[in-house]
């Protein structure tokens, strides 16, 4: 037939049909709306069929009710209105109408149109699936298979898709019923049926079945392992669409699994799994752009992937987001972020996360230390199986660090991270076997779990076990055993070893002797932080025992020793300061460190008790019952000729406790050289050599004062006080109040040595020690060349010296620059470009100067208002010497700055 009698034929059609249905025949009404919503016979015409079909559905037509609910639905001749889909798609179902049936169950399952209502999804979708609607056979067994709308039966899940997957066409039903069997789901597990289904399932098209099949081939499940065919079925797959599929695809292309490696194929493969949401692939992606693995490497890349992978819930990508943040890659660096990430990853069970989070909380990085926070999540770690985690939950243990302190737990952690292989738990735990912490004593398991430790490359353990082979307590006694793990754990840069190695050459303790070497380990020690190899490398450079003899550098290695705490570098400085050996000769200092040697009584002098009365000295070499009375005995021999000034001395030269207290009355012919130095605000300042020099102490054989006996002399500074001939009492306590605070804490302020008189004006002249350097104004321009630290020990011993004051019950008048002086200063190279920094070594408060004043505190008023005011010119001062590093000094360090301040 023709197309031309073809469309005669349907426009007839059309004409019959218009004129039933408006003769009122409903069936009429159906069809014509039929065609209507076709164009067949007449033009296409949505509203006109949706009119017909509202006809003839009215008129009882239980097709057209089917009908007019879609248009409903699909908005199709009128506006979409779900709740009259639902309506029309209700009253065709009650009617019998099967397609019907399961679109009202989809209706009740999705809640459109109405309630969502499982159950009464279920009851429409078994009444169609009983009618042998193929769709409805499948979700009836979803149903039963989630137990939604109705009880959970995998018997009857895999009853309808069994039913559905054998019909042929329902490739999603074979899947499943794949699963089924894989899974022993609703039948007995049957690996073959289930390879067989996936197989059908994905030679039909479907791209789960595709991946699912790959899998079976690549385990061998149901067949025989053959990864060329699992190659080949995730390609399929991943080709169709399926974003995990294509994270699978580009896994077998990185590993090379069922095909030739490939790693720009599995950088493409995890790139298009990432641009559609996938999160593992997003991670993996970000990997490939940190090593530059299939592509350049790009870590700005790799951030923002694993930002994504991290955002999206992957625990990896968030702990190596923390990563990124904590080292600054392919980012700024920031620490509060790396925490945050931490924290994410942790309360996601990422164990390495824990332990890094602890570490967080412990140390305060990117958030407020918080040692209980810390201890929570070393435990949780611990638990994880983390070996580091166990070793540091046992030291917060042993150290009560966040819970209480209890040693069989610490002992506990160290041996399960031990026994899990970590050589530092190792080491711990031998600790406590030798000790008997947390558990009886045992040198035997101690010795076993150095050795452990040791042979695991812990150099700690290392340096252990040599002592134990030199002591021979947990062992038998082994120099030669001892020399070698002395040598592998200074090797391995262990500090104590290098230092007892160090032992081993000097001594030729199971080794040849050889200076140069015990040299080479000291100084390597001493660079480490050692304090005890400290003062062995400065008798070495002293004695020039295996290097060359150099006394400055035995200087500073005393000096840096001393400073560290060793008592015998603090007399053998004390030594250097006196002789002049490796530096200028210093009083001040040589008296400051024999104090420091005594107090911490740990080295016998050799004249400890004094030789004439037998009385203990009360400091080095210094009898205060002899050297009263040298020092009375000798009063008739010298005068000021001011009875204020001759108590003023003779009482410091009684109570004088030790050489630093003596104050002289000193002949003016016994000061040369004496040159303009500076001008004060109401006196000037002369620079001269007291030719006499202080004294050291009192010498019995030839009956005389012990002097300092510098060759040239001591430098010395003449304050020349104005119309001072008639000095008074009031005018003198000033001077008193100054020598009470150099009495109280010497190496702070200037030393006053005595007083002396002009002939030519009769005016008193007080006689001080000379800084160096100058004032620190003078010093700044080297001052600002310092690292932050030295500037900070700077304004910490001014503090100090304010401290001191303020202890006194006075206050500083006139505190600033020009009154603080530099005393001792030294120049040395630190690098090979020439480069030089200034070290400043001590700082001292010259209290009185011109304009300089003393109050003294006689009420809590004017204590207050003082104190207060000494502070704020402090906080200037501070400012002012830093030379705009403020915020350094300031800024950052505020909160100490202001609590030294206060004390």
């Amino acid at each position: 037939m023709s197309s031309s009698n073809i469309k005669k034929d349907l426009e007839r059609a059309f004409h019959w049909y218009q004129k039933a249905a408006e003769g009122g025949d409903v069936e009429a009404m159906n069809n014509l709306a039929f065609r209507y919503e076709n164009g067949e016979g007449t033009e296409k015409d949505l509203e006109r069929a949706f009119h017909w079909y509202q006809k003839a559905a009215e008129g009882g037509d239980v097709k057209a009710m089917y009908n007019l609910a879609i248009c409903y639905e699909n908005g199709e001749g009128t506006e979409k209105d779900l709740k009259r889909a639902f309506h029309w798609y209700q009253k065709a179902a009650e009617g019998g109408n099967v397609e019907a049936m399961y679109n009202l169950a989809i209706c009740y399952k999705n809640g459109e149109g109405t309630e969502k209502n499982l159950e009464r999804a279920f009851h429409w979708c078994q009444k169609v699936a009983e009618g042998g609607n193929v769709k409805a056979m499948y979700n009836l067994a979803i149903c039963y298979y989630n137990g939604k709308g109705t009880e959970k039966d995998l018997e009857r899940a895999f009853h309808w898709y069994q039913k559905v997957a054998e019909g042929g066409n329902n490739v999603k039903a074979m899947n499943n019923l794949a699963i089924c069997y894989k899974n022993g789901e609703g039948t007995e597990k049957d690996l073959e049926r289930a390879f067989h289904w996936y197989q059908k399932a994905a030679e039909g098209g479907d791209v789960k079945a595709m991946n699912n099949l790959a899998i079976c081939y690549k385990n061998g499940e149901g067949t025989e392992k053959d990864l060329e065919q699992a190659f080949h079925w995730y390609q399929k797959a991943a080709e169709g669409g399926d974003v995990k599929v294509m994270y699978n695809l580009a896994f077998r292309y990185k590993n090379g699994e069922g095909t030739e490696k490939d790693l720009k194929r599995a950088f493409h493969w995890y790139q298009k799994a990432a641009e559609d949401g996938d999160v593992k692939a997003m991670y993996n992606l970000a990997c490939r752009y940190k090593n530059g693995e299939g592509t350049e490497k790009d870590l700005e890349q790799a951030f923002h992937w694993c930002q994504k992978a991290a955002e999206g819930g992957n625990v990896k990508a968030m702990y190596n987001l923390t990563i990124c943040y904590e080292n600054g890659e392919g980012t700024e660096k920031d620490l509060k972020r790396a925490f945050h990430w931490y924290q994410k990853a942790a309360e996601g069970g990422n164990v390495k996360a824990m332990y890094n989070l602890a570490f967080y909380y412990k140390n305060g990085e990117g958030t407020e230390k918080d040692l209980e926070r810390a201890f929570h999540w070393y435990q949780k770690a611990a638990e994880g199986g983390d070996v580091k985690a166990m070793n540091n939950l046992a030291i917060c243990y042993k150290n009560g660090e966040g819970t209480e302190k209890d040693l069989e737990q610490a002992f506990h952690w160290y041996q399960k991270a031990a026994e899990g292989g970590d050589v530092k738990a190792m080491n711990n735990l031998a600790i406590c076997y030798k000790n008997g912490e947390g558990t009886e004593k045992d040198l035997e398991q101690a010795f076993h779990w150095y050795q452990k430790a040791a042979e695991g490359g812990d150099v700690k353990a290392m340096n252990n076990l040599a002592i134990c082979y030199e002591n021979g307590k947990e062992t038998e006694k082994d120099l030669k055993r001892a020399f070698h793990w002395y040598q592998k754990a200074a090797e391995g840069s262990d500090v104590k070893a290098m230092y007892n190695l160090a032992i081993c050459y000097e001594n030729g303790k199971e080794t040849e002797k050889d200076l140069e070497q015990a040299f080479h380990w000291y100084q390597k020690a001493a660079e480490g932080g050692n304090v005890k190899a400290m003062h062995n490398l400065a008798i070495c450079y002293k004695n020039g025992e295996g290097t060359e003899k150099d006394l400055e550098q035995a200087f500073h290695w005393y000096q840096k020793a001393a400073e560290g705490g060793n008592v015998e570098a603090m007399y053998n400085l004390a030594i250097c300061y006196k002789n002049g050996e490796g530096t200028d000769r210093n009083l001040e200092k040589v008296f400051y460190w024999y104090q420091k040697t005594v107090e911490n009584n740990k080295i016998s002098f050799k004249n400890e008790f004094c030789n004439k009365c037998n009385q203990l000295y009360i400091n080095y070499q210094w009898c205060q019952q002899c050297s009263s009375k040298q020092f009375q005995q000798d009063f008739s021999k010298w005068t000021s000729k001011n009875k204020y000034i001759d108590k003023f001395i003779q009482e410091a030269q009684l109570n004088a406790k030790s050489n630093y207290e003596v104050l002289e009355w000193i002949p003016y012919n016994k000061l040369s050289n004496n040159n303009y130095y500076d001008k004060g605000g109401f006196s000037k300042i002369y620079k001269a050599i007291w030719l006499d020099s202080p004294i050291d102490s009192w010498n019995f054989n030839k009956q005389q004062w012990n002097r300092w006996n510098f060759q040239t002399g001591y430098d010395v500074i003449l304050k020349k006080l104005n119309n001072s001939s008639n000095i008074d009492d009031k005018f003198l306590n000033e001077w008193k109040y100054h020598y009470n605070c150099q009495k109280n804490s010497f190496s702070k302020f200037i030393q006053i040595f005595g007083i002396t008189q002009d002939p030519d004006n009769s005016n008193y002249i007080i006689v001080m020690s000379y800084a160096k350097k100058g004032n620190l104004r003078k010093c700044l321009s080297d001052i600002i060349k310092l690292n932050w630290q030295d500037k900070l020990q700077l304004l910490e011993k001014i503090i100090l010296g304010l401290k001191v004051i303020h202890k006194s019950g006075l206050v500083h008048g006139d505190l600033h620059d020009g009154n603080i002086l530099i005393c001792i200063s030294k120049f040395y190279e630190i690098n090979r470009d020439g480069k030089h920094e200034y070290r400043v070594s001590d700082f001292n408060n010259k209290l009185y100067d011109d304009m300089l004043e003393f109050v003294k505190a006689n009420n809590t008023l004017a204590q207050e208002q003082t104190n207060i005011s000494t502070i704020v010119q402090f906080h200037s001062q501070a400012y002012y010497t830093s030379r705009n590093i403020t915020e350094i000094l300031v800024k950052e360090n505020s909160e100490c700055l202001e609590y030294k301040i206060e004390v």
